[in-house]
């Protein structure tokens, strides 16, 4: 009896087995059944822009000779900070300094010989006066004391010069700031054309950076309408090892023209370095927060692209599939920014290397903030 009624129990485990593993196959077949879509609203975001920036000092200064001589002593050294006035190089003075006693010994001559005139015009007009000699005379010696006069002006000026080609030969700072290399080593022969060294003032710095024609405008409407200060009063330094500069920067101005070849124009932000950590020349990006109104959030995982065009597939409420084409305005995390696709579209989420132009699908409707909470946005997207 026992051996009769074993195959007929497992002929029973088998078709049961075989029944549940139907029904999981059958469970799972008809949830594929079904395409995960969402439906895109208006918006507003908030997300960084970064560009190269073009890192300068606020005052940047080559220091040329104003005179040739030799150069007789240096006072500072490489990256040393100098204070407005200090010494920097001293040329050789000696013929300056010769020159200059001529050109007194010159003035004081020319003084003499102006009282000299003088007097004699006092004189000869006196003895006119008196009916002794014809006014004819004292025009003359009125004459010779205007030249004598100028010849005074002419020495002065000269004077002048050679003093001030004198005190060019003790070379100073321009301002407070740091030096830069010094190419002319003591006993090197210089002359107007030969650069010194440079001195540039760090206690601030003005940091360049480009921006296209669509963006300079969207900015300049947003500042007449008043929208952009908090923005243009915080923005950042990215420097070359990935930090973020530890100061806020401030957007003052912008250039005049555009660039005919790349039609973009520099903005100028200026940023305090109280530390001296940023140097003239150093390399970075800015970056600041922009705001854009009335966007819808497409995620990048819903997208495909061909040919440089970006596309979706669009359901409508018939449950048919179409695909379309939108520009993209900017990349934000996980999504592609755009104003091209018309509020309360419903878009496929997920599956789109599945889908077929003009299909019927079954759908599976996801709320678009539980999109946002899985790709985990770095901003927060404004209300």
């Amino acid at each position: 009896m026992k051996s009769n009624h074993y195959p007929q129990l497992w002929l029973c485990v088998c078709a049961g087995w075989l029944s549940a593993c139907g029904s999981s196959d059958n469970q799972q077949a008809h949830n594929k059944e079904y395409v995960p879509i969402t439906i895109l609203h208006p918006t507003s975001i908030e997300f960084p822009r970064s560009y190269v920036a073009d890192v300068q000092a606020i005052q940047f200064v080559e220091v040329k000779p104003k005179v040739e001589g030799f150069v007789q002593r240096i006072f500072v050294d490489e990256g040393q900070k100098v204070k407005k006035g200090q010494p920097l190089f001293q040329l050789s003075s000696d013929q300056y300094s010769e020159t200059v006693k001529e050109a007194q010994a010159n003035y004081k001559q020319a003084q003499a010989q102006y009282e000299m005139a003088n007097y004699e015009a006092e004189r000869i007009g006196r003895l006119v006066d008196k009916q002794i000699l014809s006014s004819i005379r004292l025009d003359k010696a009125n004459k010779e004391k205007e030249v004598a006069e100028m010849k005074v002006e002419q020495a002065k000026a000269q004077l002048q010069r050679s003093q001030m080609d004198y005190s060019y030969t003790t070379i100073t700072a321009p301002f407070d700031g740091y030096i830069d290399r010094i190419p002319y080593k003591t006993g090197s022969l210089v002359n107007p054309q030969s650069l010194l060294t440079t001195v540039s003032d760090i206690s601030e710095i003005f940091a360049y950076y480009k921006v296209n024609e669509s963006e300079y405008l969207e900015y300049k409407r947003r500042q007449i309408s008043g929208e952009t200060q908090e923005a243009a009063n915080n923005v950042e330094l990215i420097l070359s090892d990935g930090s973020i500069y530890s100061h806020k920067g401030t957007l003052e101005t912008v250039e005049g023209d555009f660039e005919r070849g790349t039609g973009s124009i520099a903005f100028r932000v200026r940023f305090p370095n109280p530390d001296g950590l940023l140097k003239h020349g150093v390399t970075g990006k800015v970056r600041m927060m922009t705001r854009m109104d009335n966007v819808c959030l497409v995620p990048q995982k819903s997208t495909f692209e061909i040919q440089d065009f970006t596309y979706v597939y669009t359901v409508d409420k018939e449950q048919v599939v179409k695909v379309r084409s939108f520009q993209p305005l900017e990349r934000w995390n996980n999504f592609y920014v755009t104003q091209d696709i018309a509020p309360n579209t419903a878009i496929v989420y997920e599956g789109v290397q599945m889908m077929k132009d003009g299909s019927t699908i079954k759908t599976d409707t996801i709320d678009f903030e539980t999109i946002q909470k899985e790709v985990e946005p770095k901003r927060p997207i404004v209300k």
